[in-house]
């Protein structure tokens, strides 16, 4: 039988190269299937990897539907036994029910991969819905790492290098160090993101000469 299959980690995790390697190996299987995405790292309608693996992909907006979309491919004469939705976090809850809606009337397995919670640590609709309705959520075990080793499970976003807990939900950045005024994001382990010390404060704290020899500063 199909199942709904949700698989969740923070940025850094290799969620989106997972994707792109199950539906490689999906496809060598002889089976035809479609890539979603949504506000990828490096445009639209591509899926890619920090590995710099990449494959075209169709782009979810929010007016699409899922299940007229699979249908309108099947009608022009395309096979679909799986779907890899990849930034499932950014789809509306409605999608995510459009999803499930293929799986059980459709039996098309449906491999969808996304962050669980926002830089608020709030979670986000799409992950929220999945979470609430799949077969089965896994959490992805490449463990990415804060900059103090640690586990790391929340994504602070940064502008201008200072960690910001207000804003959008949705606002597209990356891992890599951005330009003056734009958004990155880096991955901290809870201690870290409650204290909101990234690695650009640990590294501030460590050059002052008032740092105590104690506390947060790296060695």
């Amino acid at each position: 039988m199909a199942e709904l299959l949700f698989f969740s980690g923070t940025m850094d995790s290799g969620k989106s190269t997972l994707a792109l390697q199950m539906e490689h190996n999906h496809r060598a299987r002889g089976k035809a299937g479609v890539i979603y995405t949504k506000f990828d790292r490096a445009g639209e309608a591509v899926v890619s990897s920090r590995l710099g693996l990449s494959r075209k992909a169709r782009e979810v907006t929010d007016t699409l539907n899922f299940w007229e979309d699979v249908v309108g491919l099947q009608t022009l004469g395309d096979r679909v036994d799986f779907l890899v939705c990849d930034e499932a976090q950014f789809y509306t809850p409605e999608q995510i029910e459009q999803l499930a809606r293929l799986v059980d009337d459709m039996d098309i397995d449906v491999f969808a991969f996304g962050i669980s919670a926002d830089f608020r640590t709030q979670l986000f609709p799409g992950s929220k819905r999945l979470i609430e309705i799949a077969d089965r959520v896994h959490v992805l075990q490449v463990e990415a790492l804060c900059w103090c080793g640690q586990r790391a499970i929340h994504n602070a976003r940064l502008v201008d290098g200072v960690m910001v807990v207000e804003g959008d939900q949705v606002v597209v950045g990356d891992t890599r160090p951005a330009g003056a005024g734009d958004v990155e994001y880096e991955v901290l382990c809870r201690r870290h993101y409650s204290r909101r010390m990234t690695s650009y404060a640990a590294r501030a704290a460590a050059l002052s000469p008032d740092v105590l020899p104690f506390g947060d500063a790296p060695a």
